[in-house]
């Protein structure tokens, strides 16, 4: 959920083909969360770390990078405890456990207006589910801060859980083979043109979501 908008994955250049979409032209619809279920703001991360450390939010920021350890702790190789030891030193801020996981979750601002109704309306039409490159501390805090959106969808995969993350070709494969349909059934939608490419290539229809209009386009599209 992260690591997909570290760039700014919705001023990206992907063109999705939402316009190709037809009624009944998918059996099922597979939904990335952080920038197209609830919206997210990594400065926020970086602002919260700063304050606890009396450190210049800058410095923080420019400190950070989705490394190696961010991506053990993505597909559940690390623990929290383990990922932000690693923070600790490549940081080079001394904050403890808590106050790390307290900057950790600001990332998180709320849902994305009007996607809610989106996807309560589709939800009987056409099985949903979701794709999040995640880890146990963020799920943790949105699958109860946002229970309510979270509970359209039949199955929500998570690569913390599944040792897999977008865009790898496994992990769409996993996820379709999960799903039960042929991967070109499925319609998925992401911020991140990277994850919309690496979808692409495994055969799945798709939708680069800039905004909710672009998913509330789809639907229509697809009649659901």
């Amino acid at each position: 959920m992260v690591a997909d908008h570290q760039g700014g994955g919705r001023e990206g250049g992907v063109s999705d083909v939402s316009h190709a979409l037809k009624p009944g032209g998918a059996d099922a619809l597979l939904f990335d969360l952080g920038g197209v279920v609830v919206d997210i703001d990594f400065n926020r991360v970086f602002a919260r770390w700063a304050e606890h450390a009396a450190r210049d939010v800058a410095l923080v920021r420019g400190q950070f990078s989705a490394d190696e350890a961010y991506r053990g702790h993505e597909i559940g190789a690390i623990s929290d405890e383990e990922y932000f030891a690693s923070l600790r030193s490549s940081l080079g801020i001394d904050i403890s456990d808590a106050q790390f996981l307290d900057g950790w979750n600001q990332i998180f601002i709320g849902e994305v207006p009007g996607i809610a109704d989106l996807l309560a309306r589709a939800a009987p039409g056409i099985p949903l589910y979701a794709f999040s490159n995640t880890n146990c501390a963020h799920e943790l805090y949105w699958s109860k801060q946002f229970a309510g959106v979270m509970s359209s969808f039949r199955r929500i995969f998570v690569s913390s859980t599944i040792g897999l993350r977008k865009p790898d070709a496994a992990a769409f494969r996993f996820v379709a083979g999960e799903i039960g349909v042929p991967a070109e059934r499925i319609v998925f939608f992401d911020d991140s043109p990277a994850n919309i490419q690496g979808a692409r290539a495994c055969g799945l229809q798709v939708v680069h979501v800039k905004s909710v209009a672009d998913v509330a386009a789809a639907l229509e599209a697809l009649g659901v």
